[in-house]
């Protein structure tokens, strides 16, 4: 059961990074397609950043999960957290 929440909150913090990338490359895109601003950010080496920015709204769902006391799907998005710092870590020296 704990299991269970964990790999929920896991999914909800990678699912909350994606769209919150997906804001982020909308709002500083200027207009561009979301495709393209990813091309030009991996092209002039701010991808990590804007992968970075987008883990913002992680924040928001953990302190849902903490506010309703579902302390392990907190812990999940928490876990998605580190494993989204650690893949742009990789990813910026690679």
């Amino acid at each position: 059961m704990i299991k269970k929440e964990v790999l929920i909150g896991l999914f909800v913090g990678i699912i909350a990074n994606a769209i919150g990338l997906f804001l982020a490359a909308t709002i500083l895109g200027k207009g561009d397609d979301f495709l393209n601003v990813l091309k030009s950010a991996s092209d002039e080496g701010f991808l990590g950043k804007l992968i970075s920015l987008g883990a913002i709204l992680n924040l928001v769902v953990f302190f849902i999960f903490i506010k309703k006391k579902q302390d392990y799907r907190a812990r999940g998005v928490l876990l998605a957290t580190v494993f989204i710092a650690l893949f742009t870590f990789i990813f910026k020296f690679l």
